[in-house]
């Protein structure tokens, strides 16, 4: 008896055992599992723990109060949503009851995100499975973690070097002398644009970098900083601890944001400014996700309304796992998940397309860049043709999108000295000098065209830069162009004053006939499930562009003449329809028709 009561038990055992291993199954992402698999029971790893649920904030589920974010985030938010839903679940806190509860079983909590309902933390195999047991976990995956590129060039130079003028860096036609800048801001159409009296006044930019350890240079005496925090070392200045580090930082927020006659002007100066240090300069330390992630949610409760971040980074390799090209398809990764989560809250969210060159059989592509609603900036020389470094596309999602979206001046950039409070440099290299010039632009087009909404910006920059015509992987649309940018957005029916939609409504594509591209704008009064399809004149379908619930706002979205297969298509008339059914079950479809001449 005394056996078969042991075999009994030992039956069960390996029935709970086997019941546990298919649930702790269920909630461990693949990633987290394969890293699980090659480490001992006390090796440490960073992970994103996502909850069930928001605890006892879900009662405000169906009406979440506004006093979530700023009030400045909720204007900002009414350029994209109906007012009815200009906050939602995801701005709710995470449960606090239950950051404690996995406190409790790890080594170190790093940051929460409300957006994702989760918190990211060190912990280690034998505790990773102790969370895994609690109810209020949903899933538990791998942290992505990042790798600096040092391919990127920051010549320190002697104070003022290049500070000789050219007849042509001379003030004379401009209301500033721009000195050693005028060329990287001539180019994208910058001094006519503060020629006009635009400087970005009123708009609040972030710049998200490794820290800003000299923000005592001259270069920064006028400009207007609303708030800073360092998601590294979890303070509220921004000078890293480590003095040799955040260099970078200063060179790239002086690229848009400086002033200093003679020497160096930025094309967003009059903006104002949020600082966040999102990367840790230590080689040997990874950079993970989870501090831009912070950023951006923090930013956005202020009511940023651009973002510049020039990160560069490479996958680790072993025993460090994380994306690689295959991955960039716009909805994988986690930062460029919340970069999206951005612009539908209104932000407009540029990112460097990375300095990892062009590999003719797949794209080279860092995230958040590869995002669909990113705009990413690869570089240009002082001349205007690519600099090798820059990264290129496609993304790996179905269809392929081409990447990057615009160009801007990344060789030979002119920046403020990072050890030198006088000093200035005209030797600063890489995508990261690209992507802050043209989140400069970005910020002169919000303080012209307040009430544009982040997609339409983005289409207006792609549409009038200098490879509209011929859009490709190498230079996207082209360099930029900040004037027609702003009046493009004004000739194409884009009302200044706020506005809700009132009927569903699709309008005729713009321009029509076209090539390669077309805008196609259309109008939701209420939240709806939509689809926007492209069909031939046979009735086949060519392109789906939409297939999701979206919010009430006036939309705009452009057509490259490819299939769903990223190929070309043939020139001829084809039909473009809408689609739409909102929550009480009503149904609007209306199509038109253009014309594609190659």
């Amino acid at each position: 008896m005394q056996s078969l009561a042991r075999m009994f038990l030992i039956t069960m055992i390996g029935i709970v055992l086997l019941s546990f291993s298919a649930f702790a199954g269920d909630k461990i992402g693949a990633r987290l599992s394969k890293v699980l698999e090659g480490i001992g029971p006390n090796d440490e790893v960073v992970v994103w723990v996502y909850f069930t649920d928001k605890g006892s904030h879900e009662f405000a589920k169906s009406s979440v109060p506004e006093s979530v974010v700023s009030d400045r985030s909720i204007r900002r938010r009414l350029k994209v949503r109906h007012r009815d839903e200009v906050v939602d679940y995801t701005d709710l806190p995470v449960e606090q009851t239950y950051l404690d509860r996995v406190a409790s079983h790890v080594v170190k909590v790093r940051h929460r995100s409300k957006w994702f309902n989760s918190v990211s933390v060190c912990a280690t195999k034998n505790q990773i499975n102790e969370l895994v047991a609690l109810s209020i976990v949903k899933k538990i995956e791998l942290l992505a973690r990042f790798k600096k590129n040092n391919s990127e060039i920051e010549t320190p130079r002697t104070p003022n070097e290049g500070g000789l003028k050219s007849p042509q860096e001379r003030k004379e036609n401009y209301s500033f002398d721009y000195g050693p800048s005028l060329g990287q801001l001539a180019q994208i159409s910058v001094p006519e644009v503060h020629n006009t009296g635009n400087y970005a006044q009123g708009v609040i930019v972030g710049v998200f970098d490794n820290g800003f350890r000299l923000l005592t240079h001259e270069a920064f005496d006028s400009l207007d900083i609303i708030a800073t925090y360092d998601f590294v070392d979890h303070k509220v200045s921004v000078v890293p601890n480590h003095p040799g580090h955040g260099g970078h930082g200063v060179n790239t927020l002086s690229t848009i944001g400086g002033f200093k006659e003679g020497q160096l002007i930025g094309p967003a100066f009059g903006a104002s400014y949020i600082l966040a240090r999102t990367e840790n300069d230590s080689s040997e330390t990874p950079i993970e996700e989870d501090n831009w992630v912070a950023a951006i949610e923090w930013a956005d409760s202020i009511g940023v309304e651009v973002t510049s971040t020039s990160l560069g980074y490479l996958t680790y390799g072993p025993p460090y796992t994380s994306w690689t090209w295959e991955d960039m398809n716009g909805n994988t990764t986690v930062i460029t998940r919340a970069a999206d989560m951005a612009v539908a809250r209104g932000i407009v969210v540029l990112n460097s397309a990375g300095n990892e060159g062009n590999n003719p059989s797949h794209n080279t592509l860092i995230a958040p860049a590869d995002g669909d609603s990113v705009i990413s900036v690869g570089a240009v020389s002082p001349s205007g043709t690519r600099v090798s470094f820059s990264s290129v596309g496609p993304t790996t999602s179905m269809p392929p999108r081409i990447k990057p979206d615009v160009m801007a001046q990344g060789s030979s950039v002119r920046v403020a000295s990072s050890i030198n409070p006088t000093g200035y440099s005209s030797f600063a290299s890489g995508t990261s000098f690209s992507c802050p010039l043209a989140a400069g632009v970005t910020a002169l087009i919000v303080h012209a065209r307040p009430n544009a909404t982040p997609i339409e910006i983005g289409d207006a920059m792609r549409l009038t830069a200098s490879n509209a015509g011929s859009p490709n992987n190498l230079m996207g649309w082209g360099i930029l162009n900040a004037v027609e940018a702003i009046n493009f957005i004004s000739t194409t029916g884009i009302k200044e004053t706020p506005t809700t939609p009132t009927a569903f409504k699709l309008e005729q594509n713009f321009p029509n006939p076209f090539n390669p591209t077309t805008n196609i704008r259309y109008e939701l009064p209420k939240a709806a499930f939509v689809t926007l399809t492209i069909y031939d004149v046979l009735g086949r379908e060519v392109r789906k562009l939409v297939n999701e619930r979206q919010s009430a706002a006036i939309r705009s979205l452009t057509w490259d003449g490819t299939n769903n297969l990223g190929k070309a298509v043939a020139s001829g008339v084809y039909l473009y329809r809408l689609s739409s059914v909102n929550d009480n079950g009503e149904t609007f479809s209306d199509a038109r028709r253009m014309i594609l001449l190659q």
